[in-house]
């Protein structure tokens, strides 16, 4: 009982401390220690014997496993999303894509911009970062309420795109290690469940947007918005031929490389992007040292969330989870999913739940004859539903430090469009591979 409100107790402070903008690299093992007391597990590996459980050895394992996994993943993901940045190549393609639409569509420009960039590889944050002046420009023009910038940023990137088959985001390659499948999984169910997502997301962030306006919400200018600086900008096909490029290089080699097809896909795209677009630079090499430094923080704030599930999945509560959840009747797609939802929701993370989930349910399913591809899918779409809860590094990052907004002003919204939405695309996926669809 003890370890089960430790674990429940810790989930929850990690979850306040976050919302009220505590660092996840201070979090994470604070809330970790609160687990590990309840449980009475061991503080230090001096106090157990080899290989047992401990507080400091099972959360440094977790945060240090997960980096060692995919730390050129994050480096090389970031430098792309800065040089497609620095040279302007991302703020053409997003440009492009809002001026083909135009300002009667300002909600869809955004989400598509974001839907692009996301889907060809680009890192969320830059994602988030590059369209946000734009959003804000078109947010004005249109006078809508800018405390639904978040959700539509959020909504282009981590929904729909973020978790598809054959994107490039690390969401949709970690389970490839585990089950042996390949980064296009159940791609006719995944293509039925973007189209929804898409859809009824987008009908639902317009719903609400309508109905503040309807109250009189408007926009509201601020000293410190962005202003787009009006310089010459490459051409956007400069800038789609490098997201192709990504996608291109991952498709080719995901059979011989697995995993590691996307560091050469996301090499080519740096490459290809600085070859097209090298006179647009403002300064590469700074665009090379940011991009580092955001992945190193990318990549620390996910690790925080992986260690505290490394200490969580060391409690016995834990295990008493995990075994009700891999037991529950009816279809194993569902237990997948609930598993990864549940443990994806606890981290605040989607990759870290991956990360953490898939060793312990993987080879469960897989003896169980569940189709690896179908499972691949589900987890997939599943690990981008609870994660985005209000704790979510992304979440945090986007509402307060991108959009300046508040958790109680912008998050309802954010909530609806991340949490509820790929919510009913899981059940929708589970539905159709039931039916026996793409398997």
């Amino acid at each position: 009982m003890l370890s089960m409100i430790g674990l429940v107790g810790g989930l929850a402070l990690l979850i306040i401390l976050t919302m009220r903008g505590m660092n996840l690299l201070v979090a994470g093992p604070l809330c970790a220690l609160v687990v590990a007391v309840f449980s009475g597990l061991p503080l230090f590996p001096q106090l157990v014997g080899e290989g047992e459980a401990n507080l400091v050895g099972n959360y440094m394992s977790g945060f240090s496993g997960f980096v060692a996994s995919w730390y050129l993943m994050f480096l090389l993901g970031a430098i792309f999303g800065k040089v497609m940045e620095d040279s302007g190549a991302a703020d053409s393609v997003s440009k492009w894509i809002v001026n083909t639409l135009g300002m009667k569509r300002a909600v869809l420009a955004i989400v598509a911009a974001c839907a692009f960039l996301t889907y060809g590889g680009v890192s969320l944050f830059v994602v988030a970062f590059s369209v946000y002046p734009m959003a804000v420009s078109l947010f004005k023009q249109a006078n809508l309420p800018r405390r639904f910038i978040p959700a539509a940023l959020a909504f282009g990137s981590v929904t729909f795109t973020m978790t598809s088959a054959g994107s490039p985001e690390i969401q949709n390659w970690i389970p490839i290690d585990y089950l042996n499948t390949s980064p296009y999984a159940g791609w006719e169910v995944s293509l039925i469940v973007a189209v929804f997502m898409a859809l009824f997301g987008y009908w639902w962030l317009k719903r609400m947007i309508n109905k503040a306006v309807e109250k009189g919400e408007t926009f509201v200018s601020r000293e410190n918005d962005p202003v787009i600086v009006d310089k010459e900008l490459p051409n956007p096909l400069t800038g789609l031929l490098p997201l192709a490029v990504v996608l291109i290089i991952s498709f080719i080699f995901h059979d011989s490389l697995a995993q590691s097809a996307l560091i050469v896909a996301l090499l080519g795209g740096v490459i290809t992007t600085l070859a097209l677009n090298y006179n647009y630079f403002t300064n590469f090499w700074e665009a090379m040292s940011q991009g580092t430094i955001g992945a190193l923080i990318a990549i620390g704030n996910t690790a925080a969330v992986v260690g505290f599930g490394g200490v969580a999945k060391a409690v016995p509560a834990f295990q008493t989870a995990v075994e009700a959840i891999t037991n529950i009747p009816g279809s194993p797609l569902i237990g997948g999913a609930v598993a990864v939802s549940v443990i994806a929701g606890m981290t605040g993370s989607a990759s870290g739940g991956q990360a953490i989930a898939l060793p312990l349910i993987a080879p469960h399913y897989i003896d169980a004859g569940v189709n690896p591809e179908a499972l691949h899918r589900v987890v997939s779409i599943s690990s981008g539903a609870l994660d985005s809860l209000p704790h979510n590094g992304y979440v945090v990052t986007t509402v307060r430090a991108i959009c300046g907004e508040t958790h109680q002003d912008a998050y309802g919204a954010v909530g609806a469009v991340t949490v509820i939405v790929p919510l009913l695309g899981v059940i929708l996926a589970i539905a159709l591979f039931s039916l026996g669809l793409g398997i």
